[in-house]
Order: C-alpha cells, then sequence, then structure tokens
C-alpha cells in the first residue's frame, strides 16, 4: 500500500487467502504462498529487481492481545538469530524453533533468511534497503538485527548497512489511533546514513486524569498556535472526511446526533490488567488500537443506548479509515475485520519507507492522494488471481478448503 501510493511498484507474499482476494481486487501483485516455501523452492520467482525488502512477521505470538510464547522466549530467539548468522546447520535451527511450540515466532527469523538467501544466491544482489515493522515487545530483536547488520559478518559475507530502530507512536504520524509499533530500517552505506522519522502530530496521552488542559481541549475544528505540531486525528474527525469523499463507503450519518457526530466506543478488550474493565474512548479522540476483534467494539450514540445495551458497530470501510486505508478500498474475501487489524497502517507505511527510500517524509500531496483508492477493472483482478493463486498446488495446503457450517436438524 505505501509503495503503491509513493510510485514504487512491488510485490506481495501473502499466507492466507482473504488477504490475496483483497490485494487482488485492488490491483496490487501478489503470490498467495508460505514465506518459508518462497524462500526455500521458488525464491528464483522474485524479479531480480526488487531490491527493497519489507516485512511485517505475525504479532501474535508477541502481542500484548495473544498468548505471548514469542514475548516469553525473546532471549531463545535472539540465540536463533545468531546461531542463523553463524552458520549453524538450518534444519537443526528449525528443529529447536520447533520447540518453542508456535511456529509463528520463527517467522521473526524470515527477513533475515531473506536476505541470507540473496547474498547466497548467485546472480542476486543484496537487498538496497530494508524495512522491518512487529510489535513493541520485538524491539530488542531489532536491535540485534541492526547490529549484526551493520558489522557484517558470518553468513552476511562483509555486507553491511546502515540501521537503526524505533518505537513509532501512530497517532503521532496522522493515524487516528493509538498504536505503538516497533520499526527497524536498513540501507546500503551508499545511500547514507539512516535518519530517524520526524513525527507530524502531537502525542495523544491516554490516561485522561493526566492531560493536560489544551489537549483535554482539543476537539474537531480545534485549532493550535502556528508552528506547533497538529493534534492528533480523532475518530470524528477522520470518519467525517472519509464520508464527504465522492462515492465514499463510509456511511457515518448514524453517528451524529442532532447534527454533530458524537459518540463513544467501548473496547472488546480489557484495561488496566482487568478484563472485565472496558476502556472507553470519546468520538474526539483517536481510537483504540485497530485489531482483528475491532469488529466487537461497541459504539454507543449516548448513555441512553449504552444502559439499554444497545451498541451499534464500525463497519468495515470505517475500521479501514481508522487504520488510514482509502474509503473506498476494495475490501474483499472473508474475515475481513481481522484483515484490517492485521495491516500496516497505510500513512505510517508511508512515512517509514519515504523515509528509508527518499530521505524525506512523504509531500502533502503524496498523503491526499492517499486518501482514494483508483478503480481496478476485474479483468486485472482476474490475472492478478491468476498469476498468484492460478496454481492451487502452490498455494499453502488447505487454505483453498471451504468450510461450510453444519445445518441444525429440523424441529
Amino acid at each position: 500500500m505505501a509503495a503503491h501510493f509513493l510510485g514504487f511498484r512491488s510485490i506481495g507474499i501473502e499466507w492466507d487467502r482473504n488477504a490475496c482476494e483483497t490485494r487482488y481486487a485492488a490491483g496490487l501483485p501478489t503470490i498467495h504462498a508460505d514465506v518459508s516455501v518462497m524462500r526455500e523452492t521458488r525464491f528464483d520467482e522474485i524479479p531480480k529487481s526488487v531490491d527493497v525488502l519489507a516485512g511485517g512477521p505475525p504479532c501474535q505470538s508477541f502481542s500484548v492481545a495473544g498468548k505471548g510464547v514469542g514475548r516469553k522466549r525473546l532471549d531463545r530467539v535472539e540465540e536463533f538469530i545468531h546461531r542463523l548468522v553463524g552458520g549453524e546447520n538450518e534444519a537443526r535451527i528449525d528443529e529447536d524453533l520447533h520447540s518453542l511450540g508456535d511456529p509463528r515466532t520463527a517467522l521473526v527469523l524470515e527477513p533475515l533468511r531473506w536476505l541470507l538467501k540473496a547474498i547466497e544466491t548467485e546472480g542476486r544482489d543484496p537487498y538496497k534497503v530494508i524495512v522491518l515493522e512487529q510489535v513493541p515487545a520485538v524491539l530488542p530483536l531489532w536491535e540485534v538485527y541492526a547490529k549484526l547488520l551493520r558489522g557484517g559478518e558470518g553468513r552476511l559475507n562483509g555486507v553491511k548497512y546502515e540501521a537503526d530502530f524505533w518505537e513509532l507512536k501512530t497517532e503521532r504520524f496522522g493515524v487516528p489511533q493509538t498504536r505503538t509499533r516497533a520499526v527497524l530500517v536498513a540501507r546500503r552505506p551508499g545511500l547514507g546514513a539512516v535518519e530517524p522519522l520526524e513525527t507530524t502530530h502531537l502525542p495523544f496521552e491516554l490516561q485522561r486524569e493526566r492531560r493536560n488542559a489544551s489537549q483535554a481541549e482539543m476537539f474537531p475544528g480545534s485549532s493550535l498556535p502556528t508552528g506547533r505540531k497538529s493534534r492528533w486525528i480523532s475518530m470524528a474527525q477522520a470518519l467525517e472526511e472519509a464520508s464527504r469523499q465522492k462515492d465514499s463507503r463510509v456511511k457515518a450519518s448514524r453517528l451524529r446526533k442532532d447534527g454533530e457526530m458524537k459518540f463513544f466506543v467501548v473496547s472488546n478488550y480489557g484495561s488496566g490488567g482487568d478484563s472485565k474493565k472496558r476502556g472507553r474512548r470519546l468520538w474526539s479522540e483517536p481510537a483504540f488500537t485497530v485489531t482483528g476483534k475491532i469488529s466487537r467494539n461497541k459504539v454507543y450514540k449516548s448513555m441512553a443506548e449504552y444502559e439499554a445495551e444497545k451498541p451499534d458497530r464500525f463497519t468495515i470501510p470505517e475500521s479501514g479509515v481508522l487504520q488510514t486505508f482509502p474509503h473506498n478500498f476494495p475490501w474483499s474475501g472473508n474475515d475481513q475485520a481481522q484483515q484490517v487489524g492485521n495491516a500496516v497502517p497505510p500513512r505510517l507505511g508511508m512515512h517509514v519507507l519515504s523515509m528509508a527510500l527518499h530521505s524525506r517524509p512523504p509531500t502533502d500531496e503524496e498523503l491526499t492522494a492517499a486518501t482514494t483508492w483508483r478503480t481496478v477493472p476485474g479483468t486485472t483482478t482476474e490475472e492478478l488471481r491468476h498469476i498468484g493463486c492460478g496454481d492451487l498446488s502452490q498455494c499453502p495446503p488447505k487454505s483453498h478448503r471451504i468450510t461450510r457450517s453444519r445445518r441444525k436438524p429440523a424441529p
């Protein structure tokens, strides 16, 4: 997404069939495959012209919202990284990784394995730029990555990078939600030093009682003194702007009361370590972190609706807008809420990629253009599906199996 908006051609590798369907509908070239299988047996299908490696391994095993198998074993994963670069037998490493219990944990090694594959494959060049993204718990692993990439030792065979890593808060880049990500950027020395990203918006203070007066008064339409950064973007502001676009799929009129958008959201997740205590956000604040469970968040226009237990829900287009996807993005396939939640917010991605590839933040024109998605002909979608998913034997096992719900017996 971000590469497209910045004018770069890209090709994706995606395990989830539903996510592939969305990408095909959006006109984005995608191979439906397991990234490990692509690296091991189909690496030659990746064009030699590809010189940027970008990835976001699954976060569930590291996320506070998941079981946290990877989070509990970060030291072991760091050990695997050193063993991999040191030249130890990969079959033995895979066997030990399997013992961790969650196969997704091993995927944090895949970007490094792809780099080593490029270095060790005749006729290939090392990637010029590497961009990785994960949940904050993975930041220590990105630090290990950065040190190894700067050193160029072992199987890196002297290939070195300028590398840095940060913890980024999405609302500080104009994303209308609070979400913290660990990001690593590495570039070959000839491309210059890796510079930290410059934030564009003020941070959002999560604890209401700790918020300063200026933040508490920041409702849609408020302004800041000249020279200061823009305030964070609220849910209401993002949804209002999206709903005004031509042919918008965002129909936010139901969230208005007396002509003004006012509502509050009750989170699906617990707050402060208490699973029964649900957090709340006002319309004038950024959304909670958009996860695959966003469709379970409850939206109320009044306390009367809340007390009567009559909630509304964010639609998929609205959820996408809170992730900074275009208002008319063609979400397709099943499990669309999960697709929305799994994605990197495109606006954050634009800031990261633009600094990595252009050494500058995205322009206002690029950011404005990213609010609308171009119309993709059905023939293009069919062609991309045929290329990326035409040979079902190449797709992940059982990914095309259709599960039908059992019918209840007649009374």
